[in-house]
C-alpha cells in the first residue's frame, strides 16, 4: 500500500452502529492477512479517519453521508475499488440514502464485484439490483413473503395511549423479575423516547435512551452499559433497530 491509495473493498452501510459492527468483523478476519480496514461515519471527527484513509488501506466500511463528503473533498478515491458491498440495502433507501448510493457507484470501476445485502425485497431494491448488478444470482434465505419468528413469543396487546405507560411498567415489573433479562423498548420518535426515558429513571428502572440525536459518544456508552448490563433496558428509536450483534443481541 502507498499513501492514498484508495480501498480495494467498499462496505456501505446505512448507520453507524451496523459500520462498526462490520469494521470489527473485518479487522478481526483481515489480521492473519494484514489487511488494513478503516470505519468512516458522521457524528465523529473527521480527522482520525482522514489519517488511516490516506495511510492507505484494503477495506472502508463507512455510511454513505460521511464517505461522500470523504470523496469531494479528495480525502480518498475509488479507483482501485474492485469489490463493493451494500449492507442492508433496504434500510439505505429507506433513510433516503439512494442518490448517494448512486452517487458513489458512478466512481467505482464498471467491472467490480457488487454483493447486495437486504431483509426485504421490495421493487425499490429490486430496481437497485437491476442497476447495480450484472448476470447476478440471487440467493434467498427462508421465504420472500415477510413472517414472524416461530421460536419467539410475540404478543400484541392493543390499547390506548392513556394505557400505554402504566402496562409498560406492569410488563417491566414481570420482565425485569429475573436480574440476567435485558429490555428492548422501540418509540416511533426521540421525543417519546426521552419522555420515556425520564419517567422510567424517574420511577428508579435501569434505563437508557439513544436516538439519532444523540452523539456518537453518547451512543457508544449507552450501548456498552446495555451490554453489560449496568443498565439493562433499552429505550431506542429504529437507530437501534439493525446492527446490535455487537451489542450481545444477534
Amino acid at each position: 500500500l502507498e499513501h492514498g491509495d484508495g480501498p480495494i473493498c467498499l462496505v456501505l452501510a446505512p448507520t453507524r452502529e451496523l459500520a462498526q459492527q462490520v469494521q470489527q468483523v473485518a479487522a478481526e478476519y483481515g489480521r492473519a492477512s494484514r489487511l488494513k480496514s478503516v470505519c468512516v461515519y458522521g457524528g465523529a471527527p473527521k480527522g482520525p479517519q482522514i489519517r488511516d484513509l490516506e495511510r492507505g488501506v484494503e477495506i472502508c466500511i463507512a455510511t454513505p453521508g460521511r464517505l461522500i463528503d470523504f470523496l469531494e473533498a479528495g480525502k480518498t478515491n475509488l479507483r482501485r475499488c474492485t469489490y463493493l458491498v451494500l449492507d442492508e440495502a433496504d434500510r439505505m433507501l429507506d433513510m433516503g440514502f439512494e442518490p448517494q448510493i448512486r452517487k458513489i457507484v458512478d466512481q467505482i470501476r464498471p467491472d467490480r464485484q457488487t454483493l447486495m445485502w437486504s431483509a426485504t425485497w421490495p421493487k425499490e431494491v429490486r430496481q437497485l439490483a437491476e442497476d447495480f448488478l450484472k448476470q447476478y444470482v440471487q440467493i434467498n434465505v427462508g421465504a420472500l413473503q415477510l413472517s414472524a419468528n416461530h421460536n419467539i413469543l410475540q404478543i400484541v396487546d392493543v390499547c390506548n395511549d392513556g394505557e400505554k405507560d402504566d402496562k409498560l411498567l406492569r410488563l417491566l415489573e414481570e420482565i425485569m423479575s429475573e436480574k440476567e433479562n435485558k429490555t428492548i423498548i422501540f418509540t416511533e420518535t426521540k421525543r417519546r423516547c426521552d419522555e420515556l426515558t425520564r419517567r422510567m429513571r424517574r420511577d428508579g428502572w435501569p434505563a437508557m435512551g439513544i436516538h439519532g440525536d444523540k452523539s456518537q459518544q453518547e451512543r457508544d456508552w449507552v450501548l456498552n452499559e446495555f451490554k453489560y448490563g449496568k443498565a439493562p433496558i433499552l429505550i431506542a428509536t429504529d437507530v437501534a433497530s439493525r446492527g446490535l450483534g455487537q451489542y450481545g443481541f444477534g
